[in-house]
């Protein structure tokens, strides 16, 4: 049994939960709602933070009686049996390590591309994401504490970024008073036609913004890491959701007011960035994206493997995955 200053505490909880969350998806993402939904792109987001928020509380609520590691392995084993769990522990480990890999490759040519290295050459992208692999091995070698710490800056680092670029935008809408939201509205297909949505593009719409919000279920995969899983998860997962949805919302709301067109039409690997004229703003946007996508890779480091040591544990796997 690990001591409890070795284990992750409440605060700590909420903080893992939004750096597993919060990655690429709200700095990528918001172009492909917003063609797709139009004007009420943050009506959109608000949508799949309620929808994300239902699926959070109920993980929230299984996690009061299942305290071990493995979240919906652990979950599934618990209700219907070893078969079924091994079925979805497996399948659960081997989805989550090719988004792991999908998000390592996505911050190594993120970084590529600041140092402006050729991302397309295969040297460059193994090099860097070899470096990437050792420095995460590093951070959960050396212990609880070393990765709390770096998961908490990393959390704060983003959360930052993103909170420093809502304040801006609403400084820049309330001082200016621009509001091109119906811009986005003039926009046409390929056809020339004008977008238009409808019920299947506003369900679509919804589950492109969701992407947004996806990793929470991952987050009790480590609950035999922290104090008191039974009672801090199912408080964590849903603040940590609501701050996350709180920001995903404001967000979108100023990037619409501001400059909706860029959002949809931007070619940059950081999608918002286009949105602000500011060349600080941009650069606090890229570099928040870059400590985001490090930050979801500490995280995924630290859960991903929770699953295979959780059917190890359960003798489902050769013990020396445990």
């Amino acid at each position: 049994m690990k001591e409890k200053n070795q284990k992750l505490g409440f605060w700590s909880i909420v903080l893992l939960t939004i750096n597993g969350v919060i990655g690429t998806g709200i700095f990528l993402s918001p172009g492909s709602v917003a063609k797709q939904a139009g004007s009420i792109a943050p009506e959109i987001y608000f949508c799949a933070a309620l929808f994300a928020a239902c699926l959070a509380v109920t993980f929230a609520s299984a996690s009061r009686y299942v305290v071990k590691s493995g979240a919906a392995y652990a979950y599934t084993e618990a209700a219907f049996g070893e078969s079924v769990g091994l079925y979805v522990g497996t399948t659960r480990f081997v989805a989550a390590s090719i988004a792991w890999g999908v998000m390592a490759t996505g911050v190594v040519k993120t970084a590529l591309q600041i140092l402006r290295l050729d991302t397309s050459k295969i040297s460059n992208v193994t090099l860097g994401f070899l470096c990437l692999m050792v420095i995460l091995l590093i951070i959960n070698i050396c212990g609880m504490q070393v990765f709390r710490f770096v998961s908490n800056l990393s959390t704060v680092g983003k959360l930052g970024a993103l909170v420093l670029t809502v304040v801006a935008g609403l400084f820049l809408i309330l001082t200016t008073g621009v509001n091109r939201t119906a811009e986005v509205e003039l926009l046409t297909n390929d056809a020339g036609e004008k977008l238009i949505l409808t019920t299947s593009g506003f369900v679509t719409a919804v589950i492109s913004a969701f992407y947004a919000f996806t990793g929470f279920e991952s987050v009790a995969s480590g609950s035999g890491d922290m104090e008191n899983p039974e009672k801090n998860l199912p408080r964590a997962l849903p603040l940590a959701i609501g701050i996350i949805a709180f920001i995903y919302c404001g967000i979108v709301f100023v990037a619409m007011r501001i400059d909706p067109v860029s959002l949809v039409t931007s070619k940059d690997v950081v999608v918002l960035a286009a949105v602000f004229p500011n060349p600080l703003l941009k650069g606090l946007i890229v570099g928040g994206a870059l400590i985001s996508m490090f930050g979801i890779n500490v995280a995924a480091s630290f859960l991903t493997p929770r699953v295979l040591e959780a059917m190890a544990s359960d003798g489902l796997v050769p013990k020396i995955f445990a």
